[in-house]
C-alpha cells in the first residue's frame, strides 16, 4: 500500500509541474555498495539499481562515505528541467540528503560536470521531493552525489527533461556568489602541497549565471597551519593564463582560502580593504565564492591572487636562470620572513636568525648565484635598515597589522626587491584569519596597552626586535608612522567606512554563510584559537563590528590623532611648536591639495618645526 501511495503521489506531483518526460537510461554509479546486515562491501546488496526500481523500501547505499554517486547515462544529451529524490526510510535518511548535489556532464568521467541543483533541507520519506532545474545546457550523463562523510543513501531518483544540446545561457549557482566547481582526473583528491592533481576548473558567475571560464588545470593543497583543519586550502592552476572574476592580474595560479576558523568568513577581505585604504603598492585581489570538488560542496571560500612575481601582483622583474651576474643578478626577488621557512626547500636563516623563504625565483629555478646574492643583500638590509628597507611600505604594512589586531603580522611577512634597486619593500599583506579579535591568546586586543606585536603577537625569529629597532626605537620612523596614520585618517579612512564595508559583506554572504555552516558545523564550537563561541553568524560579525569601532580610537590614542575622524590641526607641543609635516596634513585636509607645503612667512627650523603663532599668516595666505 505504501509503495502504491508514493508512486501515485509522485506521479501527480510531477504531472502538474512539468510537461517534460521522466527520463530513463543505463544506470551508472559507484560500484561498491554496503551490506548493512553483514557490515561489509557488496556488489549485489543495496546496489545502484535500487535508486531507480520504483520501490521506496529499497535503497542504494555506497560503501564509501564521501564522493559516491548514482545516476543515468541517457544515451544522448538532454536538457534537464526537474529532479526528484526520496531518502532512505530510516531515522537519518531525511537529513543525510542535505547538501546532496545533482550534476550533469557530457564526459563519462564527469570531468566537465556542472551543478544542476543542491538539496539544502531535509527530505521526506512519505513522498518524493522535487526541484525545478534552471540550466539550459543538455547533458548525456546525470547523477546524484551524496553529501560528504555520509554514505550516499537514496531510495528513489527521478530526472525529467527533453532531448537536445541546449545552450550555455543559463547555469546554476549555489548562492548569489560565483560557484567554482573542480573535477579531478580519476577522482584523485589533493593530498599535499607538492603534488598537482590534473583537474577541470570551471567558474560560474555574474547575474546571468553563465560560465565565466572553464579550462584544464591542476589543484593541490596549500598553506601551513590551515592544512591541519578539515576545510582544506587549495591552490588551483589553469593551463593557460586567465583573468578571473574581474581580477587585475591575468595569471595561471589562484588560491582558495577556506577561512575555517574565521566564522565571519571575511576577515581577510576586511584587512585587504585596509591595505587599499593605506595605499599599499599592491593589495591581493580577492572575492568570495562557493566551491565544489568532485561533486561535493566544500563551502564558502575566498578566491584570491597567488602571491607571486607577476604583472598586477608583485610587479617586479621575473628572473630567469641565466640572470647570474651583473645588474641581472640584482632582481627581482620575493621573500617571506616566515616561521615555517625551515620546512621549505629554498630558505635560509639571516645573520640575525630570522627565518626566510625565497619565494621567487622558486626552488626549482633559482641558481646558486641568485641564492647567495639575496642572502647577502637581506643580511645587509638587516644591518642597515635606514639605507635598505623602504620605510613607507613597512610602516603602512605595520598599520594594517596593528589596526586589524593581527596576531601573525610578523609570523609571516612578505618582502620584495626589484632589479637595479637596492631597496627592500614590505608587502603584500596576507593571512588575517586570527585578526579582529579572533585569537584567545590576544583577546581582547583593545585591552592591550601596547602594540600587539610587542605584547602577545607571534613573531618569527627575531622580528619583534627587528620592528622595535625600525619603529619604536627610531624617533624619525615613529614620527613618519604618526604622519602616515593621520594622513590616512584625513583622507577618509574611518571606522564608519570600514563598518559600512563589513555590513555590505554580511549582506553579500547571507545565503552562502548558511550553506557553509551546514557543511562545517563549527558555529557552536571553538575552532583553532577562537576566544569565544558567539553562537550565530550575526553575533560573529557584531564582534568584528565592535572591534573596528574601538580599534580606530585605540590607534588614534597610540599615534597621536587626538581629533578622531576629522583632525584639523597638527600636534602642538608645550612650547607652541608644530612639525611642518603635520601642517602638510592639515593643509591636505583643508584644501584637498596633497603634498603641497606653504610656509608663507612662518619660520621653520632645521627640524622642520614652526612656531604656532607664525601660522596665522600661513592660514591667511591659504584661505584668503
Amino acid at each position: 500500500m505504501r509503495l502504491l501511495f508514493i508512486i501515485l503521489l509522485s506521479a501527480l506531483c510531477s504531472l502538474g509541474a512539468t510537461a517534460d518526460e521522466k527520463l530513463s537510461g543505463t544506470i551508472i554509479g559507484t560500484q561498491l555498495s554496503y551490506d548493512y546486515d553483514r557490515e561489509c562491501g557488496s556488489t549485489t546488496i543495496n546496489g545502484k539499481a535500487c535508486a531507480f526500481d520504483r520501490n521506496p523500501d529499497t535503497f542504494f547505499a555506497s560503501f564509501e562515505t564521501s564522493y559516491t554517486w548514482v545516476g543515468l547515462d541517457l544515451g544522448s544529451p538532454h536538457v534537464i528541467t526537474r529532479v526528484g529524490w526520496l531518502p532512505r526510510n530510516d531515522t537519518y535518511g531525511p537529513v543525510n540528503v542535505i547538501l546532496g548535489l545533482f550534476e550533469g556532464a557530457n564526459r563519462e568521467d564527469f570531468m566537465d560536470a556542472v551543478p544542476l541543483y543542491m538539496i539544502d533541507a531535509a527530505g521526506r520519506t512519505d513522498r518524493l521531493s522535487y526541484a525545478d532545474v534552471q540550466v539550459s545546457k543538455g547533458f548525456r550523463y546525470v547523477r546524484y552525489v551524496g553529501p560528504s562523510e555520509v554514505r550516499c543513501e537514496i531510495a528513489e531518483l527521478e530526472f525529467y527533461g527533453h532531448p537536445g544540446e541546449g545552450d550555455e545561457s543559463q547555469f546554476y549557482r549555489l548562492s548569489n556568489l560565483p560557484t567554482v566547481t573542480i573535477h579531478t582526473l580519476d577522482n584523485v583528491l589533493p593530498f599535499d602541497k607538492e603534488t598537482q592533481i590534473t583537474a577541470q576548473l570551471t567558474i560560474l558567475g555574474d547575474d546571468g549565471h553563465q560560465v565565466i571560464l572553464t579550462g584544464p588545470g591542476t589543484i593541490k593543497e596549500r598553506g601551513n597551519a590551515s592544512r591541519l583543519y578539515p576545510k582544506r586550502p587549495y591552490r588551483i592552476k589553469f593551463d593557460e593564463k586567465q583573468t578571473v572574476l574581474g581580477s587585475p592580474a591575468k595569471a595561471k595560479k589562484w588560491t582558495l582560502i577556506p577561512n575555517y576558523s574565521d566564522k565571519t568568513l571575511v576577515r581577510n577581505m576586511l584587512a585587504f580593504e585596509m591595505s587599499r585604504q593605506m595605499e599599499m603598492p599592491y593589495t591581493p585581489f580577492c572575492t568570495m565564492v562557493d566551491v565544489m570538488v568532485n561533486g561535493e560542496y566544500k563551502g564558502c571560500y575566498q578566491l584570491a591572487d597567488q602571491v607571486e612575481v607577476k604583472k598586477n601582483r608583485v610587479d617586479i622583474v621575473e628572473m630567469d636562470d641565466d640572470d647570474v651576474s651583473g645588474e641581472a643578478l640584482t632582481g627581482g626577488y620575493l621573500l617571506e620572513i616566515d616561521a615555517y621557512a625551515p620546512e621549505e626547500a629554498s630558505s635560509f636563516y639571516s645573520d640575525n636568525l630570522n627565518p626566510v623563504t625565497i619565494k621567487s625565483p622558486d626552488e626549482d629555478n633559482i641558481t646558486p648565484e641568485q641564492t647567495s646574492y639575496i642572502i647577502n643583500h637581506f643580511n645587509m638590509m638587516e644591518r642597515n635598515k635606514e639605507k635598505y628597507l623602504d620605510k613607507n611600505t613597512f610602516l603602512r604594512h605595520f598599520i594594517v597589522g596593528e589596526l586589524s589586531g593581527n596576531t601573525d603580522t610578523y609570523w609571516s611577512t612578505y618582502v620584495y626587491k626589484n632589479r637595479s634597486n637596492d631597496t627592500i619593500y614590505t608587502g603584500p599583506v596576507w593571512d588575517f584569519d586570527l585578526a579582529f579579535n579572533n585569537d584567545v591568546r590576544t583577546y581582547p586586543v583593545n585591552s592591550l596597552d601596547d602594540f600587539i606585536y610587542r605584547t602577545k603577537g607571534n613573531c618569527a625569529g627575531h622580528m619583534r626586535e627587528f620592528a622595535d629597532e625600525f619603529i619604536v626605537n627610531n624617533p624619525e620612523s615613529m614620527r613618519q608612522l604618526k604622519d602616515t596614520w593621520r594622513h590616512a585618517r584625513h583622507q577618509g579612512f574611518t571606522a564608519g567606512n570600514m563598518i559600512a564595508y563589513l555590513d555590505s559583506l554580511e549582506t553579500l554572504l547571507s545565503r552562502a554563510q548558511e550553506l557553509n555552516f551546514k557543511r562545517w558545523k563549527v558555529m557552536y564550537i571553538r575552532v583553532q584559537q577562537n576566544p569565544i563561541v558567539w553562537g550565530s553568524y550575526k553575533a560573529e560579525v557584531q564582534n568584528v563590528r565592535d572591534f573596528i569601532g574601538e580599534r580606530f580610537t585605540w590607534m588614534d590614542n597610540m599615534l597621536g590623532n587626538t581629533s578622531g575622524d576629522a583632525p584639523l590641526r597638527g600636534d602642538v607641543n608645550d612650547d607652541g611648536i608644530v612639525n611642518i609635516s603635520d601642517v602638510t596634513i592639515m593643509i591636505d585636509y583643508l584644501l584637498g591639495i596633497p603634498g603641497m607645503i606653504y610656509t608663507a612667512g612662518a619660520d621653520m627650523n632645521e627640524s622642520g618645526e614652526v612656531n604656532i603663532s607664525d601660522l596665522t599668516s600661513l592660514i591667511d595666505y591659504l584661505l584668503n
